[in-house]
Order: C-alpha cells, then structure tokens, then sequence
C-alpha cells in the first residue's frame, strides 16, 4: 500500500486536499468519486515531495513555460469544467494549483478576464506566446457550440499524444547522439594531445615515416596550429547557413532537400503528414470550420512546401473540390493517406479517418526511427573504429619502421 495526496474539488467547487492509503492511483480515484469528491490531481507521496523539493530549490525567475505545463492546465481545467465546476471558479482553483509560477500569473490574468465578461478564447488570445492559433481558435468552437468541457479533452488528449510523440522520437535519438559526442570527443583527444607527444620522438629518428604516419601528423599539426581558423570558419558558416534558413527561399529550399533526402525525405514526410492529419481531425471535431481549419493547420505545420501545398488545398476546396482531390495532385501526401480521407468524405467521417491517418503514420514513424536507430548505432561504432583504427596502426607503423620490424 502506498501513501498518495489528492487535490479534488466537492459538488460546490471547494478545492479540497489530502491522503489517502491506496493500492494504486485508480483506486484513489474510486475513492474520492465514492466520496462525492471530483479528482483533479492525485500523486504518490514519496515521488510528490521530491519534486516539491525540486521546485522549492530552483529560481523562479526566467522561468519558461513548457508545453508540458501547457497540457497539464489543460488536462486539469477538462477535469474541473466536466465536473461541473463553473469556468470562472475552475480558473481560480488552477491558478492555486499550477506549480510554474509565470504560467500561474497567466491563469489568474486569464481568470481576471472572464470573471470581467470576456470570452475565454479572447483572454487566451492575449498570450499567443502560451497559447496557439490551434488552442485558442478550439476554444472559441467549444464556447461557441456550448461544449467547452468536450473541447478542452479532446484538445488534452491532443496535447498529450503529440508530446508523447515528440518525446519518444527525442529519446531514441539519445544515445546515437551521445555516442557521436563521444566518438568525436576522444577523436580530438588523440589528435590534438596524444598524437604530438609521438611528434617530436619521430622528429628526432631522422627516418622517413610511412605514409599513413605522415598524413596523421599533418593533419594533427594543422589541427593545433589553426584551430582558431578553423572553430572561425565553423562558426562563420553556421551563422551564414542560419541567416539563409531563416529566409523564404532558405527555409524552402531547406524543406524541399527534406522530403527529398533518402530515408529520411520518408520520414519527414510521415512526421507531417501525421501532425497535419491530427490537427486537422481535432479541429474538425471540435466544430472548427474546414477552411478556417486549413488556415490553422497551414500555420502549424513545420515544412514550408506542405504549408504551400495546403494553402492551394484551402483555395481548390472554396471552389467546392473535396479534400482528397488536392491532396492528390499536391504530391506530398502518400495515396494510403488520401485513400482514408477520401473514404473518411464519402461515409461522412473525416475527422475519424484522419485520426486514423495520424495513428498509422505515427506508429509506421516509431518503427522508422527504431529501425534507423538500430543501423545507425553499429554503422557509427564502425566509423569510430576505423578512425581511431587508423591512428593507433599509424602510430604502429611508424614505430615498427623505426624499429626495423618488418611488417
């Protein structure tokens, strides 16, 4: 049995704290329904404290808000507002409860508005920085057709499918990256402190070093010489390429080399296709119209040639083209994809085919990233091989030649 602290709220919308001994976190939940209660956040003890420790020691200063913070808001004010606690009073309990102090003086600013007659869209509206086009235009859909409390999941459930996305790419990116980091850490180690100590006893030999020898030396010694030059012309290059990128023609042709790149032009083009296809299915759902739905979506997406490719879908719809069309002749999109929208407007169903869409190319990019991970670890260990291979056989060669031990 383990110890968990509950924040719940009673049928009035009293915040109401405590602890319960449980089993487990459902059995807490069951609990407190039992009792009338309406769960809004339930934590076991131990792993609470050490994260009230973690908060308590860090500044709150600068502090930045995450879309993780942005999801838990969410999450708990779905909670709060299907429970029946008014929208106002919800807001109030959110911004006592939200631990990322900024994102709490949002809230209470957020609270102060509505509690004034605004619209909450329109209060949200007023920090763009935390808020998206997407949340905000769900949110005035929700107020507008009176199902905020649905809209606030769904857009939840969002939120949090595209986080766990993000992190699972994310982590198993992890360890090729470290790897590299490390790799090309003990690379520069030999180069630039080991290799020299070996310079100067090979410098007084007098003999002719082999090949491979002298080649290694060279590059060690221009290494140690014009480092500067060269972490210069490192820097200078990424700042001119960064300049370029942040163009319109940068960007583009930068997007473009994406989705044409090998291997990977297909995985990029999964990731969008998925992001486009779940945004677009949420505002759907939500009762966001299509049009205004492909502005938002168009806006969000992080290839500038499927952007486009969406704002020439959005004028061919105006003309009363269906969906699938376009989607076509754009090219961008695989035809299992359009195939599913397609059936999706012909039953009536878009938005459930385009989750559909979203799920299939999430779980085939999964399975593209684990695959790629899998050959890239032994492909990398491989390269670092031969090249820390190529300075120690070197080093041999150069001291068996000096030596006279034939090879």
């Amino acid at each position: 049995m383990a110890v968990f602290t509950y924040k719940a709220t009673d049928r009035l919308g009293k915040l109401v704290t405590g602890t319960i001994e449980a089993k487990d976190k459902k059995a807490v939940i069951s609990r407190l329904h039992e009792a009338n209660y309406f769960p809004i956040r339930v934590e076991e003890k131990g792993k609470l404290s050490a994260s009230a420790e973690k908060k308590t020691s860090s500044f709150s200063f600068g502090q930045r808000i995450k879309k993780r913070d942005v999801l838990v808001f969410t999450s708990e004010l779905a909670t709060l507002t299907s429970s029946g606690v008014p929208l106002d009073r919800s807001l109030t309990i959110l911004t006592e409860l939200t631990e990322n102090k900024k994102l709490s003086r949002i809230i209470a600013d957020v609270q102060k508005s509505v509690h004034g007659g605004s619209h909450f869209a329109d209060a949200l509206a007023r920090h763009p920085r935390v808020f998206s086009k997407l949340y905000i235009s769900m949110v005035k859909a929700g107020e507008s057709g009176g199902v905020l409390e649905n809209v606030l999941s769904r857009l939840a459930e969002f939120l949090e499918s595209s986080q766990e996305f993000k992190e699972s790419v994310t982590s198993a990116l992890i360890y090729p990256l470290l790897l590299t980091l490390v790799g090309g850490g003990a690379v520069v180690v030999l180069l630039t402190f080991v290799v020299p100590k070996f310079t100067q006893i090979f410098a007084d030999m007098g003999q002719t070093l082999p090949l491979p020898t002298r080649l290694l030396l060279g590059f060690s010694n221009l290494i140690i010489t014009y480092w500067w030059l060269i972490v210069g012309v490192m820097v200078m290059l990424f700042l001119l390429v960064r300049q370029y990128l942040r163009t319109d023609s940068g960007r583009w042709h930068w997007d473009l080399l994406k989705l044409r790149l090998p291997i990977l032009g297909n995985l990029t083009q999964k990731i969008e296709v998925s992001r486009f296809s779940r945004t677009l299915g949420t505002l759907v759902q939500s009762g966001v119209p299509i049009l205004q739905s492909l502005a938002i979506v168009k806006d969000i997406v992080g290839n500038s040639v499927l952007a486009k490719a969406i704002k020439e879908i959005q004028g061919r719809i105006k003309e009363g083209e269906k969906i699938s069309g376009p989607l076509l002749q754009s090219r961008l999109f695989p035809p299992m994809a359009i195939h599913m929208i397609d059936v999706g407007e012909e039953t009536g169903q878009l938005e459930a085919m385009l989750f559909k869409v979203a799920d299939a190319y999430d779980r085939q990019t999964r399975t593209t990233i684990k695959r790629m991970v899998a050959m890239l670890e032994p492909a990398m260990i491989l390269v670092m091989g031969l090249v820390v291979g190529f300075i120690v056989i070197s080093m041999l060669m150069a001291i068996f030649s000096i030596n006279e031990i034939p090879m």
